[in-house]
């Protein structure tokens, strides 16, 4: 009887990871190339050049209305009509409410009927003072009883006004909050009120750039609500003072905001330009930084990576200017950097 043959699983796994770590480590990449012996790493290069760099401040700032006010309620009574819904353009000085008012239209005609009773009494008492048949006594207190009555209209005639509700300026109005036949109270909401052309932006700037902002000055905008635009505005006013905490001064700027498409509490990004001049930039991912040093690796004519010391200025997010080190025209190695060591040989790819 013919003995039957059986492979252990363990062995056939071996040997399907000895085969794949042949396939993978033996035998170099495409892209490598031998060069004396050593594989060239494959790498990306940029050439060194001065080109424009322009030195901005960056900054979050809140927009806010130019002008914004809560509409409130300034005495007890219940609402009789709304002039106004949510959203609506109203004008400086436009009728938003009305209170109901009869109370206080019955308690002025009733004072002004009393003014008129009291002002000819008045009149009669001085002809009598003429005549010597009323004293001055009399004449003083009937003047003090017109005078009373006068304040008292006055009184009356402004409660009388405060029964209707009026628009302080111009803008938008928000969500309204009241119904007719609501009872209100003073201080009780209608709905609020914002003047968003302008709009304000509020943003706080280092001390260390103090000098570099001033009133008139062009900021640039950018909101989430609108990827990929810009709102162009200007400084209007900058704090007094430094913040001693933040070492910070408070900046306000304003944009026009005609399409009324940024409102009160959006967070924007601000731009502000502090000078346009010519520098040697270069992607920030081509530093090798060594200790306190900076270092790049630039390309030598026999396609090796040569490590330079580099000095390094002004910064911007993913971008660097070198002040020293490198002359124009130089290949500077970008991509690659990590498997890179001084004059190993290199394959440039992408060229």
């Amino acid at each position: 009887m013919a003995k039957r043959s059986w492979i252990n699983p363990i062995t056939i796994v071996v040997v399907v990871l000895l085969a794949a770590a042949i396939y993978l480590f033996g035998f170099p990449p495409k892209e490598v190339v031998e060069q004396g012996g050593q594989q060239a790493v494959p790498v990306k290069v940029q050439q060194a050049e001065v080109s424009e760099f322009r030195d901005t401040i960056e900054a979050l700032g809140t927009a806010m209305a130019n002008e914004t006010v809560e509409i409130t309620a300034q005495t007890q009574d219940v609402v009789e009509k709304i002039y106004f819904d949510s959203g609506d353009l109203v004008k400086e000085g436009q009728l938003l409410a009305e209170l109901n008012a009869r109370k206080e239209v019955a308690r002025v005609q009733q004072i002004k009927f009393s003014l008129e009773e009291a002002k000819r009494q008045l009149d009669r008492v001085s002809e009598l003072r003429r005549g010597n048949a009323a004293s001055q006594q009399q004449y003083d207190e009937q003047q003090v009883k017109v005078n009373g009555l006068q304040a008292d209209l006055e009184v009356a005639e402004a409660t009388l006004r405060e029964m209707k509700v009026y628009a302080p300026f111009s803008g938008r109005v928000g969500i309204r909050q009241v119904s007719p036949g609501s009872l209100v109270s003073p201080g009780d909401v209608f709905t609020t009120l914002d003047d968003i052309k302008p709009i304000k932006i509020d943003f706080s700037v280092p001390e260390r750039f103090f000098a570099s902002i001033a009133v008139g000055q062009e900021v640039m905008a950018r909101s989430r609500a609108y990827p990929g635009e810009l709102f162009s505005g200007r400084i209007t006013s900058i704090d007094s003072r430094i913040d001693p905490v933040t070492r910070a001064v408070r900046v306000r700027a304003k944009i026009d905001n005609d399409d009324e498409r940024l409102r009160p509490g959006m967070l924007l990004q601000i731009t502000l330009l502090r000078s346009i001049d010519e520098a040697m930039l270069l992607p920030e991912k081509a530093l090798v930084p060594i200790q306190n040093r900076q270092y790049v690796y630039v390309l030598t004519p026999d396609n090796r990576a040569r490590q330079k010391e580099v000095t390094i200025g002004r910064r911007k997010p993913g971008i660097v200017e070198v002040t020293d080190g490198l002359k124009p025209g130089e290949k500077v190695i970008i991509e690659g950097i990590v498997r890179l060591r001084d004059g190993i040989p290199v394959s440039v790819q992408g060229e």
